[in-house]
């Protein structure tokens, strides 16, 4: 039962990075890194049956985290939007320095 949790759990955050890396669209970014984060919850509670309940407890905070994360990255990714008119990360240069 771990083993394929964790196999799936791998799987998961492989497309993730993979989408995350090949992937323009700021929209598809963000959801790849939300694929990313479910990923890791995944093998916490995973690994939690055999090594007790604080994995669980991290599943909590990474899922706090990710909340914060959509509604700022969203509120960003809609400001850009409007701004540019475009997701394409390509297109805009707004958050480099």
């Amino acid at each position: 039962m771990l083993t394929e949790a964790l196999f799936v759990s791998t799987l998961l955050f492989v497309i993730g990075s993979f989408g995350f890396v090949i992937r323009r669209n700021a929209i598809i970014m963000f959801l790849c890194i939300e694929l990313q984060l479910n990923a890791v919850n995944l093998a916490f509670v995973a690994i939690s049956r055999f090594v007790g309940i604080e994995g669980q407890l991290y599943v909590f905070f990474v899922m706090t985290v990710a909340a914060a994360e959509a509604a700022v990255g969203l509120a960003i990714i809609i400001s850009i939007f409007r701004h540019y008119e475009t997701v394409n990360v390509d297109n805009f240069n707004l958050l480099k320095w």
